[in-house]
């Protein structure tokens, strides 16, 4: 059974509402929003009655500074809209699983399961345009989504299973012409010596054509936003040439920083970066 509650702050007690509603009114220009609010909706699965009773009030929200709801809310009969948005599948929510350790630890049972989604009360006479813009703001698509309104049935999750990783079939064989093409193809950040040199290691070292996922990964971690991290590069010596004063009194001034947050000592052993 998966059991549903809202948790929303006393009036008074939310600010993370009032500056919002500041927001999409000056920054949006959406004067037609005359109120917001904001809940907290958890559903949760596993979990006995009683353990759930005991949650809803030490772990989904604070008797003192909120207001509850099981399975719905009373909307107001003014006109509003509602939006809820919650984490991408395989996106680590941290209220959720915090939430699932929090009943764990109180009541010394199987952890259980919880999904999380922010519930949005947009009052006021919207048009579908200031909805898209008020999404738009809202939502992040690299991490979260427009939830659903309706309640689960279940928060267990089956996933497909995936397809087969695609071997580059006679990567190794590509001669200059056919690893250019394969460039453009893929979109790589490496250029054309770097791939040489990656199908060089494939066909003298692993002896074989590499996956599409191999190839990939070498690219991101080669690439110039990851690789200084990555490989650690080490400065061992620097030349400043030409009338470069406040570069060279610049970088004397790092290095005396370096001396004093590490001291002599360590200074001279840490590696510049």
């Amino acid at each position: 059974m998966v059991y549903r509650i809202f948790s929303e702050k006393r009036p008074g007690l939310s600010p993370e509402a009032d500056s919002l509603l500041a927001d999409l009114r000056g920054f949006l220009g959406i004067e037609t929003l005359t109120g917001l609010r904001i809940l907290n909706r958890y559903d949760v699965e596993n979990i006995a009655p009683e353990v759930y009773e005991k949650a809803k009030y030490t772990v989904f929200s604070e008797r003192q500074a909120d207001v509850t709801w099981d399975e719905t809310f009373p909307e107001p009969r003014d006109l509003h809209s509602l939006l809820a948005v919650e984490a991408l599948p395989g996106q680590f929510d941290q209220r959720a699983d915090s939430c699932a350790q929090c009943v764990q630890l109180m009541a010394g049972v199987e952890r259980p399961l919880v999904a999380y989604a922010k519930v949005y009360l947009l009052q006021g006479p919207l048009s579908q345009e200031d909805l898209d813009k008020i999404k738009r703001y809202l939502i992040n698509p690299v991490e979260s989504r427009e939830a659903s309104l309706e309640k689960p049935e279940t928060l267990v999750r089956s996933h497909p299973q995936p397809p087969m990783v695609e071997t580059l079939t006679g990567f190794c064989a590509l001669d200059r012409d056919g690893l250019t093409a394969l460039l453009e193809k893929l979109g790589l950040a490496m250029d054309l010596d770097d791939l040489e040199f990656l199908q060089a290691y494939f066909r003298d070292q692993e002896h074989r054509d590499p996956s599409i996922t191999e190839v990939r990964v070498v690219d991101t971690y080669w690439s110039d936003h990851c690789r200084h991290t990555t490989f650690s590069t080490h400065i061992d010596r620097v030349d400043i040439a030409g009338k470069t004063g406040d570069v060279q009194a610049a970088y004397e001034q790092y290095l005396q920083l370096r001396r004093e947050v590490y001291g002599e000592e360590k200074a001279a052993e840490r590696p510049v970066l």
